[in-house]
């Protein structure tokens, strides 16, 4: 069998795949499975972007639309809209194992406390990504839509933008939250979110499915005990911040069996995102959900 090519960049996102890889989950459903953790990056030096229009929702994919890969996850909000960009018929075919969350975090001493502080302040996001779409819907319930102040963050860890006092707020996901929280860092407000798996049409349903399965044991293997994975989140952290497994508040790590993409949450989640212009509001399911490759039981 060919080999797959999944982007697996981010423990958080991906846990259940590192540990199917580690297990030898993949190759107990005859898979040859390359999790690409380092993707190419020509950011250099700090970057803000103040219009989410000049960035391709794909600024974080390049692999998947040049090729390179066949598979990966982000947040249901973006992979929508990268279904609607894609060049190469990428599109949403399971929501995937992964039910993260994003914190706004300030520093020890800033003046800010609770969201509704958040008026008019630059909070640092990365655009068409989770933090960028959770912190609209977070702070759309404290504040007009015209008070919250979102800018694009490139070039440098979003948490060490904050600790340098680049900037006086950002949206950060795990490990930074409890490096944050370790550190002092104070939490205006947090929430969980849904993701959603992207592939191409080189990758058949019966191959998929046999990922999901392996990926399903991952995600088991993970309820039995998620301690000793912990070390794929703490290597993370490693260049800002050391961390030990007694550091992590458990509950916040969330995974559940990847499943199919419903389509009445595909309509609420389109309409959402359509009220910001983030996607064209006439895109339908057929288009965006390859309802194909998830027929069949993981």
């Amino acid at each position: 069998m060919p080999k797959i090519k999944i982007e697996a960049t981010s423990a958080v996102f991906y846990l259940p795949y590192y540990v199917a890889e580690e297990e030898g989950y993949f190759t107990d459903e005859g898979l040859d499975v390359e999790l690409i953790r380092n993707r190419p990056s020509d950011e250099t030096g700090l970057r803000f972007i103040e219009d989410p229009r000049k960035v391709s929702s794909f600024s974080s994919f390049k692999l998947f639309e040049a090729g390179a890969s066949q598979l990966y996850n982000a947040c249901e909000w973006g992979q929508l809209r990268r279904s609607q960009d894609s060049q190469v018929n990428g599109r949403v075919v399971a929501r995937r194992a992964a039910v993260a969350s994003q914190a706004i975090i300030v520093r020890p001493d800033s003046p800010y406390n609770v969201p509704g502080d958040l008026a008019g302040v630059r909070v640092g996001v990365n655009f068409h990504h989770g933090s960028h779409y959770l912190v609209l819907q977070t702070l759309e319930g404290f504040l007009r839509r015209d008070d919250i102040n979102l800018v694009g963050i490139k070039g440098k860890e979003r948490f060490e933008a904050l600790r340098d006092g680049d900037i006086d707020a950002v949206a950060v996901m795990e490990p930074w939250i409890t490096v944050a929280e370790k550190q002092g860092y104070k939490v205006l407000a947090e929430a969980h979110y849904y993701g959603a798996e992207v592939a191409n049409d080189s990758l058949d349903a019966e191959t998929f499915t046999r990922i999901n399965r392996a990926v399903t044991r991952g995600v088991d293997r993970i309820h039995e005990d998620i301690r000793p994975h912990l070390k794929h989140f703490i290597r993370q952290a490693a260049p800002v911040a050391e961390l030990v497994p007694e550091d992590f508040k458990t509950g916040r790590l969330r995974y559940v069996h990847p499943g199919p993409y419903p389509e009445d949450h595909f309509n609420r989640t389109l309409d959402w995102v359509a009220s910001w212009g983030l996607i064209d509001p006439g895109n339908e399911f057929g288009a965006l959900v390859d309802s194909g490759k998830i027929l069949q039981e993981a």
